[in-house]
Order: C-alpha cells, then structure tokens, then sequence
C-alpha cells in the first residue's frame, strides 16, 4: 500500500473553546496507483484529512503511513520534505502565484524537491493545453485554464500520490467534467495515485472506487469548525 492510516484523530478548538474531535479514523488505505473519490458534505472533515495526509496538519494521535515511512512523528520541516518529494496538491482554490508565468508557477513547484526542470514543467503545461500560455499570467487566463496550470504544478515533482480537494469547486459543468478527465488521464499517464475529494456528484460519478468519509470517519465535524 502506498498509503496507510490507522487510529488516526485531530481535534480542533471551536470559538467557545471547546475541543471538538473532527477526524477519528481507524483504518484507510490507498494503493500505488489507484484512484478514488472521497465523498462527504462540507464539513464533513474531508479537507482535514487531506491536510492530515499531506503533513500540513499533525494528527492529536495515530498512525500516516506513506511510502512506508510515518508521517505523524516527524518534524514539521520533514514533513514538508516528504510532502515534496511524494505528493502533488491539487486545491480548490488553484493557489496559484499572480505574479508569474504558468511556466514559473509550474518550476517554482519543482523549487521544493530535487529541483527545476523547464523541460518536463513545458512538457507537463503542453500536456494540459496550455503550451501556447507559457509565459501568461494567472489573470490573463480563463478559470479552467488556472485549473490546467493547477494540475500541471501537482504532477511537477513526479509525485507517487496526488492529493485534489474539490478541485472542480470553481468550474462550470462543461470546464468540471474537463478538468476531472485531465487529473485522473495524467495521474494515470505519470504513475501516481490520486485521492480526490468532493460534495460533487457528477465529480464522483466517474470514479469505480467511491468513499463515504462517514463510513471510515467515526467523528462528526461541528458548525464552526472549519474542516
């Protein structure tokens, strides 16, 4: 498995100052490779989870396995390493810088693990149609182009799982379906497993493998608590 998580739990302070549980998860795993949808309602703990896997959050307790190796006990500098060297993040919001290229975006990515390299980051936006948006600006380009710029970043560091949290959130239906077959054809052509999140059930229809996260998350995400 390429990932492995077991008795994993992360609470939050709600504005009263009461701690609630937002995940506690016994047992999940994904496989080199795969593909799958994770399905639940905002707030339903979804993006923590991503967060969790990702080594943006630390798990209150429990077990992340990735590649083998636990993510949950180290520091947060090698958490960020890791997160560099396997996982592409594909998220809803693009997140991308304004005041550079698509190109630039792309290899400012790769800056976080071994390193630029402007012929696969070209490769990778030609890939995505955008190999006559090169050398444009975020806001010269049409949301679902961002999009495109978006995922061609996740893939930059040739990463072993990409994570996408509702990563058709902001697109209309016709840019959605395009956009979802992109991730799922270049995770697929590049060797990497994707974990998708989303409420979307045109995003999950397409997907032979679909979880409930209430079906592996014992805990209920409380109004307030962002998750």
């Amino acid at each position: 498995m390429l990932l492995e998580i077991s008795q994993l739990t992360k609470s939050f302070l709600n504005p009263e100052g009461v701690r609630h549980r937002i995940i506690d998860v016994p047992a999940f795993a994904l496989a080199e490779k795969a593909q799958v949808a994770l399905a639940g309602e905002s707030g339903s703990g979804k993006t923590t989870l991503l967060h969790l896997i990702a080594g943006i959050l630390k798990p209150d307790s429990g077990s992340i396995k990735l590649a083998g190796r636990e993510m949950a006990n180290l520091s947060e500098s090698e958490r960020d390493h890791v997160r560099a060297e396997n996982i592409g993040y594909i998220f809803q919001t693009f997140n991308l810088l304004p005041g550079y290229s698509c190109l630039d975006n792309v290899m400012l990515g790769m800056s976080f693990g071994p390193g630029a390299d402007r012929d696969f980051a070209e490769r990778l936006l030609k890939r995505v149609g955008l190999g006559d948006r090169l050398r444009h600006n975020p806001r010269q380009l049409s949301t679902g182009q961002q999009q495109r710029v978006a995922v061609a970043r996740a893939l930059a560091n040739r990463p072993r799982l990409v994570l996408a949290d509702e990563p058709t959130g902001n697109l209309d239906s016709k840019n959605a379906r395009e956009a979802l077959k992109l991730i799922r054809e270049a995770c697929a052509e590049n060797g990497a497993a994707l974990l998708l999140v989303s409420h979307d059930r045109d995003a999950l229809a397409g997907f032979e493998t679909t979880v409930q996260i209430a079906t592996i998350n014992r805990a209920t995400a409380a109004e307030g608590v962002s998750a």
